[in-house]
């Protein structure tokens, strides 16, 4: 595990990424800070701005005369929401890393209920779980249930509300997960093969005062891709030859028995095989599985020298006020 040598400083870290959002910072931001001092912890909050096109640096460096906690991380250009969080995670200081979205749908009234269900339970994530959505059934909530389920089915570990930014994160699961593409949402999942201890609670889902969703069908494709992704990492990233292996052999013993049973058929009947459809299937089927097994062997090589081992963000910070 990297990070060995690192010592939070701080007992609570909010990561909140930022895109044009100018509307809603102006009252959320106090709303989140009034909570916080409330807890009387120590504490910082982390605006990721991803490239906003909007007012909402300004509005951020205006909030922080009174909010001396707060932290303005600026980004070159729009890196996505997944670089945000990374961003967050790698800067925060904090030994509970809470995640939220900056457009005030989250309710930061939630975060003492969170705090003290991680911290009596000794979990290691805590998750929001948004029962009475203030979003459209069918354009957003359907497809939401749908996925959570086939993320549930596919990861193991099943949650109600992936899609619900507010979680709470060990500092040690924060520093510790790789995020690209969309992950950012199927944190607990990258999380479970850490051994982590999971939990899940009822959270206030509120209606977006300012601007509008950045949710769209392009991002729903990004995540049904990731997911792909995600089980691959689970599942077979320690052992690439099991799913392409055994892919290779089940194509290439079909080609076999399929090519076995016309040499018989040409042996004892004398019928010509040479033009038969069959025959370029058996071909193309044992042609399939050596290449397979090839792919197995290469994704072994490939699994030890992992991207990770580049050491390199996804994202470059343009300065930190």
């Amino acid at each position: 595990m990297k990070n060995q040598d690192y010592q939070p400083d701080l007992d609570i870290s909010i990561v909140l990424p930022v895109y044009n959002e100018a509307g809603n910072l102006e009252t959320f931001i106090p709303e989140l800070s009034g909570v916080l001092r409330d807890l009387g912890r120590p504490y910082e909050i982390i605006a990721v701005d991803d490239g906003s096109t909007d007012d909402s640096v300004a509005t951020l460096r205006s909030l922080k005369h009174d909010e001396p906690h707060l932290r303005i991380i600026r980004f070159r250009r729009n890196f996505g929401q997944t670089a945000g969080f990374a961003a967050g995670f790698d800067l925060a200081r904090g030994i509970h890393v809470i995640t939220m979205d900056a457009d005030g749908q989250n309710d930061p009234a939630d975060i003492p209920k969170l705090l003290k269900i991680m911290e009596e339970g000794e979990y290691d994530i805590v998750s929001g779980w948004r029962q009475d959505r203030k979003e459209p059934f069918l354009s957003r909530r359907l497809p939401s249930m749908i996925a959570n389920r086939i993320i549930a089915r596919s990861t193991g570990v099943v949650l109600h509300d992936y899609g619900c930014s507010l979680k709470i994160y060990h500092w040690q699961v924060a520093k510790n997960v790789k995020l690209y593409g969309e992950l950012h949402r199927f944190i607990p999942a990258l999380a479970s093969e850490m051994g982590v201890r999971v939990a899940e609670v009822p959270v206030n889902d509120r209606p977006r005062r300012y601007g509008k969703s950045k949710y769209n069908l392009t991002k729903t494709v990004r995540v049904v891709l990731d997911l792909l992704t995600i089980s691959f990492l689970l599942n077979y990233l320690p052992k690439p030859m099991q799913l392409f292996g055994l892919t290779g052999l089940i194509s290439g013993g079909a080609g076999f028995l399929i090519a076995l049973y016309l040499t018989l058929l040409k042996l004892f009947t004398g019928v010509d095989i040479g033009t038969r459809p069959l025959l370029q299937l058996a071909v193309l089927l044992m042609t399939l599985g050596v290449q397979l097994l090839m792919m197995g062997l290469l994704g072994e090589l490939l699994s030890r020298t992992y991207f990770e081992v580049q050491d390199k963000t996804i994202y470059m910070i343009r300065e930190e006020e």
